[in-house]
């Protein structure tokens, strides 16, 4: 019902900035949260930030708080994770994520929908 297309990845030098866009289509009229995950070779898959749809309710994950913004556009069906001050360890796939029900929001259980996910990679 509801198609996630990440882009934006790609390798860049620590310190630097990327900007992840991820796109949705399909039946979105519903969308109450979205949000991005990451994650890396045997690790869990971790909360990086959220946003509700309509109110614009923003949550981070520790790790990023202060570096990471999101970031939606209502109009294009579009959310953003603009991703400053990049350190190795942030190196990971990131997914997008849509919830469609009013609930939780930073679990990846929380979510009914996600994308292909985007390799970022971060050098020192």
């Amino acid at each position: 019902q509801v198609q996630l297309v990440e882009s934006g990845g790609g390798l860049v030098q620590a310190g630097g900035s990327l900007r992840l866009s991820c796109a949705a289509s399909g039946r979105t009229f519903s969308t109450y949260a979205m949000g991005w995950f990451r994650q890396a070779p045997g690790k869990e898959r971790e909360f990086v930030a959220g946003i509700t749809w309509v109110g614009g309710s923003k949550l981070y994950g520790d790790s990023v708080k202060g570096r990471f913004t999101i970031s939606r556009d209502y109009a294009k069906n579009t959310v953003y994770l603009q991703m400053n001050s990049l350190k190795p360890e942030d190196t990971a796939v990131y997914y997008c994520a849509a919830r469609q029900s009013p609930g939780g929001w930073t679990l990846p259980s929380d979510y009914d929908y996600w994308g292909q996910g985007t390799q970022v990679t971060v050098s020192s």
